[in-house]
C-alpha cells in the first residue's frame, strides 16, 4: 500500500503544480481563481500543495477556469 500512497501524492503534487502554473500564466490569484470555480481560496492553496486529493467535480470547475481541458492537468510527466 506503501508505494500506492507515493505514486498517490506525487501525482497530486504535479496536479498543483500544473494548477498553480496555468493560474499563472492567466495573472489569477488563488483568491480570484477559487471565487470563479467556486471554490475557497485555502482549498485552491491546497490543491496548488499536493494536500488534496480532489473530486471530479472540483477538477472540472478548476479547468474550465484555466480554460484548459481537465485531462492537461491529470497528465502524468
Amino acid at each position: 500500500m506503501g508505494n500506492y500512497d507515493e505514486h498517490l501524492q506525487a501525482r497530486l503534487h504535479n496536479l498543483g503544480r500544473r494548477v498553480r502554473s496555468e493560474r499563472g500564466r492567466l495573472g489569477l490569484s488563488q483568491e480570484e481563481l477559487a471565487h470563479r470555480a467556486g471554490l475557497h481560496r485555502t482549498y485552491v492553496g491546497s490543491v496548488e500543495r499536493g494536500e488534496r486529493n480532489i473530486s471530479v467535480g472540483s477538477l472540472y470547475a478548476l479547468a474550465d477556469e484555466l480554460e484548459v481541458p481537465a485531462s492537461s492537468l491529470l497528465t502524468d510527466p
